[in-house]
C-alpha cells in the first residue's frame, strides 16, 4: 500500500486576502499545496490496531480517506429523546447493544436510558465505539479519535477501546493530534504523515493506574448513586470506600455486614454499592478497589462475599482468580458455562455469588484502610 497524495486548493484573490498580505508581510498566496508520498506496508505483518498521528494540519484526516475512506466513521444519527439503546438498529439485541457498550468501558444502565445529547463528551465518545463496533465492516477508521475529551479520560477510554478490539477479529485505525494515547491504546502500527514515517510497533505493557484507596463518608455516595445499574440507596450503616486517580474519586464501594449462614464461628462481610464513574471504566479500576477492600477484611480474618446481576461485574468476577464462584441463577451449575459467559458477556438479570480467596493484606496496612476514614 502507497500513498501518492498531492492536494492543491486554489484560494480566491479577494480584498481582504491582499489586505491581509500586505500587513504581515505575507508572500502572495494564490494556492495552497501539500504533498504525501510514502509506503504504509500492511501487508506485511498481521496487525489489529493502527494509529495515524501527527499535530493539526498535518494531513492526517486526507491521508486516511486517501487510504481507508470507505471505513471512517463520520457518526451517527442520534434520538434527540429516545433513549441511547433505542438509537442502535434495530436489528440487534438489547443484549448485543449492552455487550459492546459494556466492552467499551461505558458500562451505566442508567445513562443507557438518556438520550445521546445528553451524555457527557467521554460517555459520547464510548458510545459512537460501541456504535461502530457492531456496524457490519471489518475495518473501522475513527477521525479525530479523543479530540474532545479530558487526556485521562482520553487514556483510559483508548485502554479500554484496545481491549475491546482485541476481543474480536475487527481492525480499527485511530486518527488523532494527540501522541498521549499511544501507550494506552497499544496500536500496531503508527503513521506521522508529517514526516512521511511509519513503524510497526510492538506491544508493551499499559502504563499503570496510581490508585489511592481510603475509607471515606457516605456522603460521597451522592456522586456515585446516579451510575448505580440497580438503585441509588445506600445502607446508612454501611462502611464506604473510594478509590482516588489523580486526586479525584473515580470508583465507591461500600460494605455491609454478612447476615446468613456460615460454618463454625466465621464472620464476614458483603460487597453493597459498587460503582466506578463512567469515564474510568473499562480498565479494572473497581475490581481493583473491590480486591483491595476484601483483601484488608481477609487480614482481619473476615471472610468476603460479592453477589452481583451486572453481567460484566459477573464476567470479570469468573476471570478473577481472586474469587470463587459460589451460586447463580442459571440452571447448568456447571464451571465451563460459566467460563464461556466469560467471554460472551451475555447473562441476563440473574445474579451469581463470589466469596473471596485471595491474599490477605498485611494487618496494619488493612487496619489503616479499614478503621481510618479519610
Amino acid at each position: 500500500m502507497r500513498v501518492d497524495l498531492d492536494l492543491k486548493v486554489d484560494i480566491e484573490r479577494t480584498p481582504r486576502a491582499v489586505q491581509l498580505e500586505g500587513i504581515f508581510d505575507v508572500p502572495e498566496t494564490r494556492h495552497s499545496s501539500a504533498s504525501y508520498h510514502f509506503d504504509v506496508p500492511l501487508h506485511e505483518k498481521p496487525w489489529q490496531i493502527g494509529l495515524i498521528v501527527g499535530p493539526s494540519g498535518a494531513g492526517k484526516t486526507s491521508v486516511a480517506r486517501h487510504l481507508f475512506g470507505d471505513n471512517i466513521v463520520q457518526g451517527y444519527d442520534w434520538h434527540p429523546t429516545r433513549s441511547l439503546v433505542d438509537s442502535f438498529d434495530p436489528k440487534h439485541s438489547i443484549r448485543d447493544i449492552t455487550a459492546a457498550l459494556s466492552a467499551v468501558g461505558f458500562s451505566s444502565p442508567p445513562s443507557w436510558l438518556k438520550p445521546f445529547r445528553v451524555l457527557s463528551n467521554g460517555e459520547q465518545f464510548r458510545t459512537t465505539m460501541a456504535r461502530a463496533l457492531l456496524d457490519d465492516r471489518e475495518l473501522i477508521v475513527v477521525d479525530e479519535f479523543t479530540s474532545v475529551i479530558d487526556r485521562q479520560v482520553a487514556k483510559i477510554g483508548s485502554c479500554a477501546i484496545s481491549k475491546a478490539i482485541r476481543r474480536t477479529d475487527r481492525k480499527f485505525i485511530a486518527v488523532s493530534c494527540h501522541d498521549d494515547i499511544v501507550d494506552w491504546l497499544q496500536p500496531d502500527w503508527i503513521l506521522e504523515p508529517h514526516a512521511s514515517r511509519f513503524a510497526w510497533r510492538s506491544q508493551r505493557r499499559r502504563p499503570e493506574i496510581e490508585l489511592e484507596i481510603r475509607r471515606v463518608n457516605s456522603s460521597l455516595w451522592s456522586l456515585f448513586a446516579p451510575h448505580h445499574y440497580m438503585t441509588a440507596e445506600l445502607n446508612k450503616s454501611a462502611t464506604c470506600f473510594a478509590a482516588y486517580h489523580a486526586g479525584r474519586p473515580v470508583a465507591f464501594s461500600s460494605w455491609l455486614p454478612f447476615v446468613g449462614y456460615l460454618k463454625g464461628d466465621s464472620q464476614a462481610r458483603r460487597t453493597h454499592r459498587n460503582v466506578c464513574l463512567p469515564d474510568f471504566q473499562g480498565v479494572g479500576i473497581g475490581g481493583a478497589l473491590v480486591d483491595t477492600i476484601a483483601s484488608a477484611w481477609s487480614a482481619h480474618g473476615l471472610r468476603s462475599f460479592h453477589r452481583t446481576a451486572h453481567p460484566g461485574d459477573i464476567a470479570a468476577h469468573v476471570r478473577n482468580a481472586k474469587w470463587k464462584l459460589t451460586s447463580h441463577g442459571f440452571t447448568a451449575a456447571d464451571t465451563g458455562k460459566m467460563k464461556s459467559l466469560a467471554k460472551t458477556r451475555t447473562v441476563g438479570r440473574r445474579a451469581a455469588s463470589f466469596e473471596y480467596i485471595g491474599t490477605p493484606m498485611d494487618k496494619q496496612e488493612a487496619s489503616a484502610l479499614l478503621y481510618q476514614e479519610g
